[in-house]
């Protein structure tokens, strides 16, 4: 990346983090070039500190820190977006955010989920399961879901909580697996519930 440290007096660039599985954005720090070196040869994101006036690497101190995953660029070039995973609190306040704002991974663990099942559909069937499924086809597929509908509802009749929630994960994981066996994500059926949604 040709990152124009030259913009601001101080030759540094502001570095907005960013939750890679949540888009949460969890603070904002200052990188020079070594602090960009430090975090790509380290894994974990480092920044300069204007106040200690040296490099830092977020959690040095606390353990919470941020783990490294991409760095983009953005088209004045003098600004970086950086996706991470956080280890623990990022504010030293203690809070999820330097905002005081929670990031909920929940929900949000559903994007993770999609990718790992993206990357399992090109292993070899013979060691992956979700790899075996999409080598039977879209019919397997599709069988599969409606079973494991028909084992929600099943469950969805009596009063075991837990065994109600693990069959929803099943039914969720083999539609998500169906969708992308279609070409689709879950993102494409929100659209169309966003669409019809009328306030």
């Amino acid at each position: 990346m040709n990152i124009n440290f030259t913009k601001y007096a101080d030759g540094l660039v502001p570095a907005i983090v960013q939750d890679t599985n949540t888009k949460t954005v969890l603070m904002l720090g200052f990188m020079n070039q070594a602090a960009v070196d430090a975090t790509l040869a380290e894994g974990k994101v480092t920044f300069y500190s204007r106040s200690k006036n040296r490099l830092w690497t977020k959690g040095e101190e606390s353990g919470n820190f941020l783990n490294y995953i991409s760095m983009s660029l953005d088209c004045d070039q003098d600004s970086l977006l950086i996706q991470a995973n956080p280890e623990g609190p990022v504010c030293h306040m203690g809070t999820d955010t330097c905002w005081g704002e929670d990031n909920n991974t929940s929900i949000a663990f559903l994007n993770k989920l999609e990718q790992i099942i993206a990357d399992r559909k090109k292993a070899d069937p013979s060691s992956s399961y979700v790899a075996s499924l999409f080598a039977k086809g879209i019919n397997k597929i599709a069988q599969k879901v409606g079973e494991e509908a028909v084992e929600m509802v099943i469950e969805a009749k009596d009063n075991n909580e837990q065994l109600f929630l693990d069959e929803s994960a099943d039914l969720l994981f083999h539609y998500m697996i169906l969708l992308q066996s279609k070409g689709y994500a879950l993102a494409d059926v929100a659209k169309v519930l966003a669409q019809r949604h009328k306030p």
